[in-house]
Order: C-alpha cells, then sequence, then structure tokens
C-alpha cells in the first residue's frame, strides 16, 4: 500500500510540473517580446509568428537533417540545432558527392564535385536537370540505426545477465523485460506456432522489440517519426512477407494452387484471389502500423499546438489536461501496435507451416 502512494505521489507531481511548463510555454508564445538594448532602452523583438502544419509536418516527415530546434535572428536569418547528417549522391557515370546536410540550411544551391545541387521540400535535385540517386543518411534512418545499436547492447547485457545468473532469478534489467519476454513467448508465439516455436521465436520477438523501441522513441521530444514512416512499415511488412512464404509447406501452397472443396472450374476464379490475399495481409501490416503511429503523433502534436495558437496562459493549463493523458495513450498505442503487427505476423506464420489435419 505505501508502494502504492509513493508511486501515486510522484505521478501527480510529474502531472504538475507538465502543466506548468505547458503554461509557462503558452505564456511565452506571443509575437512580440520586450528586451533591452545595450542602452538600457526597451525595444521591440519581433518572433516569426507559429505555424502549426509546419511544426507538425517537421516531426511526421524524414528529413536529411536531425533539427531540434530553429531560431530565427533579427536579420530574418534562420539558425538551426541539430545533428547534422551526410548527404550521400550518386551521379551516373561520374561518382559520388558526399557533404553535410547543412549545406542546404540556407536554401541556396550546393555545388559538389560533380554537379551542383538544390533542395525542394526534402527532395535533392541537379539544377542542370540530370539524373542523380539520393543514399543519405535521414533523420528515420539515423534513428532507426540507433535503435538497433540500443537493441544490440541492451540485449547483450541481457544475456550476459542470464549466464552469469544461471539458475537464479533475474535481477535489474532482466527482471523488468522477462515479463515481456515470457508473455510474448506463452500468450502470442507458442499458441499459434506450437511445436514450432522455437524456430520462428527469435524473430518474432525480434519484431516485437525493435517496432516497439522505434515506437517509443517518436514520442521523445526531437525524436523521429521512423515507425509512422511507410518505408519503415512496408521493409517490416515484406520481411514477414518473405518469412512466411520462404517457410511454407506444401500443405499452404496447394490451398492456393488446388483450394480442397472447391469446384476445378471455379479454379481460374479462387487462384487469383489466393494469390491477391498472399500480398494483402502484409499490406494491411504496413498500412495498420503506419496509419496509427502517423495519426497519433499529429493528433498529440494539434493539441500542444493550441497552447501557441491561442496565445493565452491560462490555455496551457487547460490543454495539459487533454495532452497529458493523450500522450499516455500514445505510449500505449506505441507497445499495442508492436504487440499487434507481431501478433498477426505469427498468425500469417503458422497459416503457412501449419499441418494437413
Amino acid at each position: 500500500m505505501s508502494d502504492f502512494i509513493i508511486m501515486k505521489s510522484i505521478f501527480y507531481s510529474f502531472y504538475r510540473r507538465l502543466a506548468l511548463l505547458a503554461v509557462l510555454f503558452s505564456a511565452l508564445s506571443t509575437q512580440t517580446l520586450l528586451a533591452s538594448d545595450d542602452q538600457g532602452e526597451s525595444k521591440e523583438i519581433h518572433i516569426k509568428e507559429y505555424n502549426p502544419v509546419e511544426t507538425i509536418l517537421h516531426h511526421v516527415k524524414d528529413e536529411h537533417n536531425w533539427t531540434f530546434g530553429t531560431v530565427t535572428d533579427d536579420h530574418g536569418h534562420e539558425h538551426h540545432y541539430g545533428i547534422t547528417l551526410p548527404v550521400i549522391l550518386y551521379v551516373p557515370g561520374q561518382g559520388v558527392d558526399l557533404f553535410a546536410s547543412s549545406e542546404f540550411y540556407h536554401h541556396k544551391p550546393v555545388k559538389g564535385k560533380y554537379a551542383t545541387y538544390e533542395m525542394h521540400h526534402e527532395h535533392i535535385s541537379r539544377t542542370d536537370e540530370g539524373k542523380v540517386y539520393d543514399f543519405s543518411l535521414t533523420k528515420n534512418a539515423a534513428s532507426t540505426g540507433l535503435s538497433v545499436l540500443i537493441l544490440i547492447i541492451l540485449f547483450s547485457a541481457i544475456s550476459k545477465g542470464y549466464k552469469k545468473n544461471a539458475g537464479k532469478a533475474p535481477s535489474g534489467i532482466q527482471s523488468f523485460f522477462e515479463p515481456l519476454i515470457v508473455y510474448m513467448r506463452d500468450e502470442v508465439i507458442k499458441p499459434n506456432l506450437g511445436s514450432k516455436t522455437d524456430k520462428f521465436m527469435p524473430y518474432l520477438l525480434t519484431l516485437f522489440f525493435f517496432i516497439l523501441f522505434n515506437n517509443l522513441m517518436g514520442l521523445l521530444p526531437g525524436g523521429a517519426n521512423s515507425s509512422g514512416n511507410i518505408s519503415f512499415t512496408m521493409t517490416m511488412a515484406v520481411i514477414t512477407l518473405l518469412v512466411t512464404n520462404l517457410s511454407a509447406n506444401k500443405n499452404y501452397w496447394s490451398h492456393i494452387f488446388a483450394t480442397p472443396g472447391v469446384p476445378v472450374w471455379l479454379l481460374p476464379i479462387m487462384i487469383p484471389v489466393e494469390i491477391i490475399g498472399i500480398f494483402t495481409k502484409p499490406i494491411a501490416l504496413m498500412l495498420r502500423l503506419f496509419a496509427n503511429i502517423t495519426g497519433g503523433h499529429i493528433v498529440l502534436l494539434s493539441f500542444m499546438s493550441l497552447v501557441f495558437i491561442l496565445e493565452a496562459a491560462w490555455v496551457g493549463g487547460v490543454a495539459s489536461f487533454i495532452i497529458i493523458p493523450l500522450f499516455f495513450m500514445e505510449i500505449f498505442v506505441a507497445v499495442l501496435q508492436a504487440y499487434i503487427f507481431t501478433m498477426l505476423s505469427a498468425l500469417f506464420i503458422s497459416s503457412a507451416v501449419a499441418e494437413h489435419h
């Protein structure tokens, strides 16, 4: 009971601090501020008008630089703060141009070794309209790579802990992740795959934690919306498609090309339908994860933007009571979508490897 009271006290303290921050942010969201110059006289500094669409798209879309913030000085020049990522461009028949993404900050053409380039809405092209292929490390790619690095370090430590404490109760970080691993094994993977659980559990557990970590990293301040990117979700769905069909037995293929109980004259209709069904399953996986994560981020950022749009201090206090529950709901959605993607992948694989009864 005492632990519950302590946790309750911590939660309410955290809630009040977030509400206070929301009020302070709203108070600072006016378009003009008064400041003192070198002579001590007050002067008016004009701040760029807040654009909610620009803010939301900045988070949702992929970019060639990982920007955490932008400040406009008195001369109207924008200064970006964040991580500069490499731009890698291949010019056919000539070679590779490599330079920093910060070169495009001032929206001017950038002269490379083989051509001159310009960027419009994150699309890089040559000024002479020649061909160029973009292999740059973007914000989403960098975030995905970071999640992979975190997973390797984290689960390497867990693995070493199990070897060190063999036969003993888990401790530390093991005790946090073991319930998740056991739940996914006993409640999701084993009921679907039965005797083939051990064969596919490494893939399905990796899939679950990889999607989960990317979902949660997208909710951090300055985080990238990698799992809300259609390329990310398509890649995950294609891998599940390959694992499913490359592991399929003859019983699975016989149901596609010679569906039991179906008259022969109906097979020319049923076979195309079954083949289409092979691809609609991963497409459903792809679109579900993409739509839920992206939609959740847009809704959350839209409510946050109300604080700056209405420009009233009391709005921050009111909005915080909406934003904070939405944020915790987004954490729940992040876990739920990783669970659903893994569960459906296990279901699709089980339908391909199930023995004929």
